[in-house]
């Protein structure tokens, strides 16, 4: 490459000839070419001075109409998106029919307080029939869930003569009924193969301790002179326990208290138990129950919410290990008989036994 190429550009890479006539001096030489370019021809249009001035009201109009109807304020702006109003909370419901529940459960109290203020033998009757419903629920779901065949036909007859034997012969007349019980589930399962021998006549012991000799402790407290009141006294304390629990839980619940048992009951819960159990206690030993005062009541309403909690949790442990809700489906918004039974029949004892030692036996 000589000297003379950087003066005589090549054609066709810079255009025509004429193009590369320009002088190459100080001012303007061949280096400073390569760096500019041309100025765009701009034709000369008649009032263009109003023209720009009409551009600049239509911006301002456009400016207006965007702030009076929310739309963009330049054109290459998106329009905002009108903000979403947050959905309204929803209300807690409850578990299940609210109202199936309560007319079953308000059938149920006239039942019972008519049963138990009329005849008391017919109470007793009451008290059986739940037990042998209760049975053959247990035992269906044992079998169904488990493959557990306890024998129902020994626990149903066994069960039965329990509740009879804790009326009229008390705390011995119950042990002897639940031993002759258990003697015959052992005794009825010898007719079938042995396998799977032990865990039916462990689970036929079971149900038969956990449903009608509980249940007996019921027939007990009838026993005594003022065997309705003291009935009355359990029942009311322990439906006001699950009512208070369920009120102020549904309300106020945020802390649970045992989740993976239960994951519907919470502590606000069981303190909403405790203090409505207490204030009925109170009434109840004050008013109902001969020679109880009211401080014997608070303690009794601690208790019952204590027990009544705890053979709650114990059913829903129960079912857990099932893999069910529901023991049954008998009644509209309860369940099963053994799902309205679950509080009362841990309940019964600890009742009897309080009252016993606050009032006496008889």
């Amino acid at each position: 490459m000589n000297d003379s190429s950087w003066g005589a550009p090549q054609a066709g890479y810079w255009g025509a000839p004429e193009m590369q006539a320009a002088p190459a001096g100080p001012a303007y030489d061949v280096h400073d070419a390569q760096h500019t370019r041309p100025m765009p021809i701009v034709p000369d249009v008649p009032d263009a001075g109003r023209d720009a001035d009409d551009r600049d009201d239509r911006d301002e109009r456009d400016r207006g109409a965007a702030r009076r109807g929310g739309g963009p304020l330049f054109r290459d702006e998106k329009p905002q998106e009108p903000m979403s109003t947050p959905p309204p909370p929803q209300k807690k419901r409850a578990g299940r029919d609210l109202r199936a529940a309560i007319g079953v459960g308000v059938g149920l109290g006239a039942v019972i307080v008519a049963s138990l203020f009329i005849v008391k033998a017919v109470f007793i009757g009451v008290i059986a029939i739940a037990v042998v419903v209760g049975l053959w629920e247990l035992t269906s779901r044992l079998e169904e869930r488990k493959g557990i065949k306890a024998p129902l036909v020994p626990l149903a007859v066994g069960g039965a003569a329990m509740i009879v034997a804790g009326y009229v012969r008390g705390a011995e007349g119950a042990w002897v009924a639940m031993a002759l019980t258990a003697l015959a589930v052992l005794v009825w399962r010898m007719t079938e193969p042995p396998e799977g021998y032990l865990k039916d006549v462990t689970a036929g012991v079971f149900a038969a301790f956990y449903v009608p000799f509980l249940a007996t402790f019921v027939a007990m407290l009838l026993s005594a002179d003022d065997g309705p009141q003291r009935v009355l006294t359990f029942l009311l304390l322990t439906v006001v326990s699950d009512t208070g629990a369920y009120a102020v839980g549904w309300r106020f619940g945020k802390h649970k208290l045992a989740p993976r048992i239960s994951p519907g009951k919470t502590r606000e819960g069981l303190f909403g138990a405790v203090a409505f159990a207490m204030v009925a206690g109170a009434l109840c030993m004050q008013f109902l129950i001969d020679g109880g005062t009211w401080w014997q009541g608070l303690l009794l309403g601690l208790a019952v919410a204590a027990s009544a909690t705890l053979g709650d949790l114990g059913e829903s442990m129960i079912k857990r290990d099932l893999g069910i809700k529901d023991m049954g489906t008998l009644l509209p918004g309860h369940g099963g008989i053994m799902d309205r039974l679950d509080s009362l029949l841990p309940t019964a004892p600890v009742v009897w036994l309080l009252l016993v030692l606050f009032v006496g036996s008889s």
